[in-house]
């Protein structure tokens, strides 16, 4: 281990001990620039236990960075060093960078959709990156024995959770968001096992109780859900049926059947029925 890692690391051990409170002298900003540089590392405790759990306490819980220190490294996490490092490549380190700065993303977005602060090209420009993160993500591994959780799709559905529920999300950007995630449920490579079909449905199940879609909208683009059947022998729309099935299933028993609008609850019924081959 490199001497500033194991600084770095010694460091988030101790402020982790500490309740993430810093000590005198001491200013979060002196972190951040190294916890965005091993923001990937391979080390699941230095990347997940110690660098995200304590943007989660800075940013969520405590409310240590400015408006301003948000900004900057919102750009940062979205650059190409970052959230598209070496964005298309599939079953190496390189996912565990684009998983995790994706999640401190959703942290920033969720600050930003409590008291708004981005500009409205900044806005954009978030909008488009999530987008396009989750349509060109092809790593879809969740944990991994060596390195821990990777977990792409789930993290990359929290931030798109966080999106739909930004005030300028309206009913466009609704619909741009339920394009890529039918677009992950029915990748035809990967079969979700590590609930990352609960994640997505939070997404579905956020549209729905908060009315930022017409329930009949949503209805309509469940059953679509349901058109990936290409019949025995097609390995991809087997993979694709499974995981349309288990998200339907996760949608369906979220927040209990009374309070589900009647023509969701019927779709989903629906397409339930239509991609279970053992009904």
């Amino acid at each position: 281990m490199d001497i500033t890692k194991a600084k770095l690391k010694e460091d988030l051990q101790r402020i982790k001990k500490e309740q993430y409170q810093l000590r005198e002298g001491e200013r979060h900003q002196e972190f951040v620039t190294q916890m965005v540089q091993y923001i990937g590392d391979p080390d699941p405790e230095l990347r997940d236990e110690l660098i995200y759990s304590t943007f989660y306490h800075w940013i969520h819980l405590q409310g240590f960075f400015t408006e301003m220190e948000l900004r900057s490294l919102l750009a940062v996490l979205l650059d190409e060093q970052h959230l598209f490092y070496q964005i298309g490549s599939e079953g190496d380190e390189t996912v565990f960078t684009r998983a995790f700065s994706v999640l401190p993303i959703a942290l920033i977005m969720e600050r930003h959709r409590k008291q708004p602060f981005l500009e409205p090209a900044e806005f954009l420009h978030l909008k488009q990156s999530l987008l396009r993160y989750y349509r060109e993500e092809n790593d879809l591994r969740g944990y991994l024995s060596e390195g821990g959780w990777a977990h792409s799709a789930a993290h990359g559905a929290d931030a798109l959770d966080e999106l739909a529920q930004c005030p300028e999300s309206d009913a466009a950007v609704q619909r741009e968001i339920l394009v890529v995630i039918q677009g992950k449920l029915q990748n035809g490579k990967h079969v979700f096992n590590n609930e990352e079909d609960e994640r997505i449905a939070n997404i579905v199940d956020t549209m729905s109780r908060k009315t930022l879609l017409p329930a009949a909208e949503l209805a309509s683009w469940l059953a679509g859900l349901a058109v990936c059947d290409g019949g025995p022998g097609n390995r991809s729309q087997y993979i694709s049926r499974i995981n349309c099935k288990n998200f339907i299933r996760c949608l369906y028993f979220r927040g209990g059947h009374d309070q589900q609008e009647e023509s969701i609850q019927a779709a989903l019924f629906t397409a339930e029925a239509a991609l279970n081959r053992f009904r």
